[in-house]
């Protein structure tokens, strides 16, 4: 593939609004489907923004009114903002596209992210992003007294985390020792080129997701790596390990055509 650009566009007191980036985002993908730029990362902070992808549901959505950006990537709502480290890869890839691998490519640079910041990650089958694993169910506290058998989020349809309080708040799940998402990954593919990507958690206030079922997910939470390794780190810290990474993964990635099954008379 081509050599990988980066873009720093803006962070701190210089975070780019999410309209901006977006605009940005179609005219580097327009650029990049004619050959015009090569492949190219921009990363960035967002002011605080909650974006819904394609799958969102009404019920996964702010109870309070809270404006949401509807938005053209998979996945589902998401918040964005202060702390979190945001990454939009424009790539071209082979046709015909195989999106899963762009996936698992973004997620095995913010994998070996935090690895080289101590911090253990994995992914989860079934469940996009990179994740911190939580103790096995039996060995978790009970929820509100209750033994997890029993946990409502699972067995109740009308259950609402967001209306019962800091015990079910995604951003309590460390406490709760349940598995906790640390990267965020939603992407688009148009004509062959990849448009959004990742939202890495660096040290954001984590409670802005409680007034929504981040990513449609109500039995997990989220993470921090600040939160995880209880020490202050920061976007500069993480900034140039995280652009090596993706360097290193998507300059170097065998990219293929994903195959076409053939059926046999």
């Amino acid at each position: 593939m081509s050599e990988l650009r980066f873009v720093r566009m803006g962070f701190g007191a210089e975070a780019v609004e999410y309209q901006q980036a977006w605009d940005e985002q179609r005219r580097v993908h327009a650029a990049r489907f004619a050959d015009e730029i090569s492949d190219t990362v921009l990363l960035l902070e967002h002011p605080p923004v909650y974006t819904a992808g394609r799958r969102t549901a009404d019920n996964e959505r702010p109870l309070d009114g809270t404006p949401v950006i509807d938005v053209d990537r998979g996945g589902k709502i998401t918040w964005h903002g202060p702390g979190q480290l945001v990454g939009y890869p424009i790539q071209k890839l082979p046709r015909p596209v195989d999106v899963v691998a762009h996936v698992r490519r973004l997620e095995d640079a913010l994998i070996r992210t935090c690895a080289e910041f101590g911090l253990e990650t994995t992914r989860v089958e079934g469940r996009s992003g990179v994740w911190v694993l939580g103790d096995p169910v039996e060995q978790r506290p009970a929820l509100g007294g209750l033994a997890l058998d029993f946990d409502p989020r699972l067995t109740d349809e009308e259950f609402d985390p967001r209306l019962n309080g800091p015990e079910y708040a995604p951003s309590n799940a460390g406490q709760r020792r349940e598995d906790r998402k640390i990267a965020a990954i939603g992407i688009r593919v148009a004509k062959g080129v990849t448009m959004h990507g990742f939202a890495l958690n660096v040290n954001p206030d984590n409670k802005w997701f409680d007034r929504i079922i981040p990513c449609g997910i109500r039995d997990a939470g989220v993470a921090s790596l600040a939160a995880e390794l209880g020490r202050d780190v920061t976007i500069d810290e993480v900034l140039p390990v995280v652009e090596r990474h993706l360097r290193d993964v998507l300059e170097n990635a065998d990219l293929k055509p994903r195959p076409i099954e053939t059926a046999t008379v």
